[in-house]
């Protein structure tokens, strides 16, 4: 059987820097000509599929400064842009400090794929369904990104701008993930619903996070994923909840005002109708599992 929307890799030349500074260098140098690769899990399939066809790929797996997981108790957690989605399912530290984070990453596509593919690249696809991006969001993670004039930082909510765009410039690599840690008495959760169990893209994906002082809801952040051109918080269903107690009755509240601020389309996985609706259900579910775990 032959694949015709899928095709060899089409002819590029592989460079591989050893130091930031050397990739980004390249970057400048073959400026909208080169893509950076680490796991390729996504950038390979588009080369085939011709829908990019960049001349150049700059590796990054000599440059050991971006396989990193590092954590500062009273800081946050770092990770480089060669740490694998499996990495991040699989670490101690993640599950226990950061839950949510490896929930993701668990449900990404197959085993194979989550030992290749990274976690900064499933963000820098910029696919409104990229399982990380919620998590991250209400977490408050940020990017550090390199260029050849130094460093800049990118709320991780600021950095999708429509379908596969993002303000991370051609000739830019990021090269750290940071993400603060959450207050004490904080419960979180990330629930993806797919067709399958299992390597599918999220119809719907919502994350939150909740913090509680005495019995009131003193923070909480909802992220959706899947329903709008870029992962959304919602914002309206968060004021729902913030500084009150989180009765059943107020709970499902926001979930019926997320699934209002969600702005999904229809197409050959689901239709918008079913995607408002299952926004409802899973941000009801996520955020009753979020309050549980934050007792």
């Amino acid at each position: 059987m032959k694949y015709p929307y899928v095709k060899r890799l089409p002819g590029f030349e592989y460079l591989a820097p050893r130091t930031v500074d050397e990739a980004v260098s390249l970057l400048l140098r073959h400026d909208g000509e080169a893509k950076v690769v680490a796991g390729g899990t996504d950038l390979l399939i588009k080369m085939k599929k011709r829908e990019v066809t960049p001349r150049y790929l700059i590796g990054l797996k000599n440059i050991p400064e971006l396989d990193h997981i590092d954590y500062d108790e009273g800081q946050r957690l770092r990770f480089g842009p060669l740490v694998t989605i499996h990495a991040i399912e699989t670490s101690p530290l993640v599950r226990d400090r950061f839950p949510i984070l490896a929930q993701a990453a668990s449900v990404i596509g197959s085993a194979q794929i989550r030992n290749l593919g990274t976690v900064v690249g499933n963000l820098c696809s910029a696919v409104p369904s990229a399982d990380m991006a919620p998590g991250l969001i209400v977490l408050g993670a940020n990017l550090k990104v390199a260029n050849i004039k130094g460093e800049r930082t990118i709320a991780v909510g600021d950095f999708f701008t429509g379908p596969s765009k993002s303000v991370l410039a051609q000739n830019e690599l990021v090269v750290e993930l940071q993400v603060p840690n959450p207050p004490p008495r904080s419960g979180m959760a990330y629930i993806k619903h797919t067709v399958r169990a299992a390597m599918e893209l999220a119809i719907v994906g919502v994350a939150t996070i909740i913090t509680l002082q005495d019995s009131v809801c003193s923070e909480v952040k909802i992220a959706l994923g899947a329903v709008a051109p870029t992962p959304i918080r919602a914002t309206k269903a968060e004021n729902v909840l913030r500084g009150k107690h989180l009765s059943a009755k107020l709970v499902k509240q926001a979930a019926e005002m997320a699934s209002e601020e969600a702005r999904p389309i229809s197409d050959i996985r689901a239709s918008a109708w079913y995607r408002k609706e299952m926004v409802r259900v899973l941000t009801q579910r996520a955020l009753n599992q979020a309050k549980e775990a934050a007792r």
